[in-house]
């Protein structure tokens, strides 16, 4: 391993520099969006029904027990809604953006770095490349393939590191946006069928 990392030089250790950001915000992206939407669906079905049936408090205990950006929507329509629910809507919103920015946090980070990887592997390239080239003007013409070897080696390392740690952003950014959309989608279905749950509670009578 170390040879390889010696034969690919400074270029190859920024590569794998990049595969490491890689894997490291893939998984952590990927825990966060799984803890997220982590039964959300049993979740706001039980919300609903405690809602239909006037048990607010149960509702309110149920939000505090469960992680995630449905359960403090949730959690502060019902804080609106029992304060006299004027901007219960707006409540569920503003919770909703400052959730949706959480979820998308580091995303941009990701795919900037996938897109980096396979630059610097065509750097690599071109510098093996080059190595190739000033070993035939200063040995030619007794040039041996040994002697191109170096460089060679240096072209074909770095390549192969940029495209694969490219590969791996792409397909791990592609299905980090399609979980965050997924638990987005979760969140507007939330805000309607609390908004709706919501509207046959009574309200209390605001404090002057």
């Amino acid at each position: 391993m170390m040879t390889f990392l010696m034969q690919g030089g400074p270029v190859l250790w920024a590569v794998i520099g990049c595969s490491a950001v890689v894997v490291f915000l893939i998984g952590q992206r990927a825990l966060f969006v799984h803890r997220s939407s982590l039964r959300g669906r049993d979740f706001l079905s039980g919300i609903v029904n405690s809602l239909k049936r006037g048990n607010v408090m149960e509702a309110a205990a149920l939000c505090e027990e469960m992680p995630g950006p449905v359960p403090l929507m949730a959690r502060a329509a019902i804080l609106e809604h029992q304060q006299g629910g004027r901007r219960t809507g707006g409540a569920m919103q503003d919770v909703g953006l400052v959730e949706i920015a959480r979820l998308e946090k580091n995303l941009p980070m990701l795919l900037a770095v996938a897109q980096l990887a396979p630059v610097l592997g065509l750097l690599g390239t071109v510098v093996g490349m080059w190595e190739m080239m000033t070993v035939l003007q200063t040995q030619a013409p007794l040039v041996h393939g040994g002697d191109l070897a170096a460089g060679l080696n240096r072209a074909l390392l770095t390549t192969i590191a940029g495209l694969a740690t490219g590969a791996i952003g792409y397909f791990g950014h592609a299905f980090l946006v399609n979980r965050v959309n997924a638990v987005v989608l979760e969140m507007e279905r939330a805000y309607t069928e609390i908004l709706q749950a919501l509207a046959h509670v009574p309200t209390e009578a605001p404090r002057a």
